[in-house]
């Protein structure tokens, strides 16, 4: 029998409050609790509740035969201590049916293994203990933040005892092969890799309720129909997905929930598949062929890299400095610290400042309380830069009277934000939208962009443009605005060059307002 694994990501972080630059040497509190409660709150209401009921409700009509896997960062562990007991509890229950897997990931749901491998490691560790206080069981199975992975990633993983890992099937990796095989590591084929069917899974998180997608609505039995579509000889389909899919990107009102509560019976009477967790996978299937992944992919964009996180320069300034002080952070082993450096390396403070617009604009802005990167920029800064302050104290024990520490703090903020703040505008600059990202738009966006356009000054604006731009907006035209477009590049004969600069710039800032 074939095989469908569903993997769901739990993660909430730590949200900062807003921390000015005034605040550097006199508060130590970082972190809105206020915001960070609501967020906990809406989302067991809407989703880890209703959804974890749901689950449990499947697997006592199905038995052995419903199996779903689950990682759950060490923060998000946290907050439903904190903020949402009876979230955990649910959770629990899940686990003890036996038909419910946890993953093992880093605590702080960090960027750690492209950094630091001590700390990737000790991270890997505290998770697992985490898991295991709360749940009783130890992980076996791995993943890594965003499913984050290389070669070079993979096989620390091995080193560290694990069997498989799961990872983004990225198309510019497998080229012509499929996902839906098991794989093996390139370094050590020890280590069993499962691949994200990236079509399938996106067809639920993103494209669920888009009307505009040609397969909408989707159904249980049309689910079943493309799985069936496979060729006969793939032996696994891997749905990996953020679990607030159900009920926060996807509200209950769109129909996820009935969708996924007449799945099961879906597939096990019209396919030949059934489900399966990444542990009884790896007992289960042998690898086809190594997967040769020598630079880091992950599951986020269009791109599939790690540029949601790392790569402008707003990113790459606080990313390294904050790694600067692993090593003593770690040496110093003061609880607060060492709580406050975990939060801090959350991934999620990176994505914030991601410059990024076009691709995936609105999966950036979900949960993203700053009004612009620069902005979530400034705010890490001034924290991180407090944070330091407080761990050079503490190695060097300077015994800094009260008023020097406030200034050290504040002239250290100086000094980290002096050496970047010129890149930061141009970085900024660079993302902003030109004429020619129309062609890296989605369809319903185009169809958005031209219905606030007025036709004469798209058809000005095209008008010696590239043609892969027009092949992209001209199928996105009603039969009517097709026609008006046509008939308007007829009587429109002569435009200048000056008008067409003009018309551009028109798109660009509505591209801006828009996206």
């Amino acid at each position: 029998m074939k095989s469908i694994c569903f993997y769901f990501q739990v993660h909430q972080p730590f949200r900062l409050r807003t921390y000015r630059f005034f605040d550097i040497g006199k508060n130590h509190h970082y972190y809105d609790e206020y915001f960070n409660r609501m967020i906990m709150r809406r989302v067991a209401e809407k989703c880890y509740l209703p959804m974890n009921k749901l689950l449990l409700e499947l697997i006592e009509q199905y038995g052995v035969k419903f199996k779903v896997s689950f990682s759950f960062s060490g923060l998000a562990m946290e907050q439903m201590e904190m903020y949402a007991p009876e979230v955990l509890d649910s959770f629990k229950k899940l686990v003890q049916t036996g038909n419910v897997e946890i993953l093992a990931e880093t605590y702080a749901h960090s960027l750690s293994a492209l950094k630091n491998t001590d700390e990737f490691r000790k991270q890997v560790q505290d998770h697992s203990n985490k898991v295991e206080q709360l749940f009783g069981v130890r992980p076996s199975s791995f993943r890594n933040t965003e499913l984050i992975y290389s070669d070079e990633i993979g096989a620390l993983v091995a080193d560290m005892g694990y069997k498989v890992m799961l990872a983004e099937g990225a198309k510019h990796v497998l080229g012509w092969k499929s996902p839906n095989y098991m794989y093996a590591n390139a370094i050590n084929p020890k280590l069993k890799v499962l691949l994200r069917n990236y079509r399938l899974s996106d067809d639920i998180t993103f494209r669920f309720s888009q009307q505009s997608w040609p397969e909408w609505p989707v159904t249980a039995e049309k689910f079943a129909g493309w799985l069936n579509a496979f060729p006969q000889h793939e032996e696994v389909v891997n749905i990996f997905m953020d679990y607030e899919t159900f009920g926060e990107h996807q509200w209950a009102s769109t129909g996820i929930f009935d969708f996924m509560k007449a799945l099961p019976a879906a597939v096990f009477n019209n396919t030949k598949f059934g489900f399966a967790t990444p542990s009884e996978l790896e007992k289960k299937l042998q690898p086809v062929s190594a997967v040769h992944v020598p630079n880091p992919i992950s599951w986020a964009d269009e791109e599939r890299d790690l540029t949601a996180w790392i790569g402008n320069d707003l990113q790459d300034e606080t990313y390294d400095k904050l790694y600067e002080y692993a090593g003593m952070v770690r040496q110093i082993n003061d609880a607060e610290l060492l709580r406050d450096w975990y939060l801090l390396q959350s991934s999620d403070h990176f994505y914030y400042m991601c410059t990024k617009w076009f691709s995936d604009g609105d999966v950036h802005k979900y949960f993203n309380h700053y009004p612009s990167p620069y902005e979530a920029y400034i705010n890490y800064m001034n924290v991180l830069s407090d944070f330091i302050i407080r761990v050079e104290q503490k190695a060097n024990n300077t015994g800094l009277k009260f008023d020097e520490f406030v200034e050290k703090g504040k002239q250290l903020g100086k000094e980290m934000g002096k050496a970047t703040k010129a890149r930061v505008k141009q970085s900024i600059a660079r993302s902003k939208p030109v004429f020619d990202d129309i062609k890296d738009l989605s369809d319903s966006k185009i169809k958005k962009l031209v219905k606030e356009m007025d036709m004469e000054s798209l058809v000005v604006a095209f008008r010696d443009a590239e043609e892969e731009i027009i092949e992209r907006v001209i199928p996105n035209l009603n039969k009517s605005a097709r026609k008006k477009y046509e008939d308007l590049q007829k009587e429109i004969t002569r435009v200048k060059k000056t008008d067409i600069s003009k018309m551009r710039k028109q798109i660009e800032e509505k591209l801006k307002e828009l996206f």
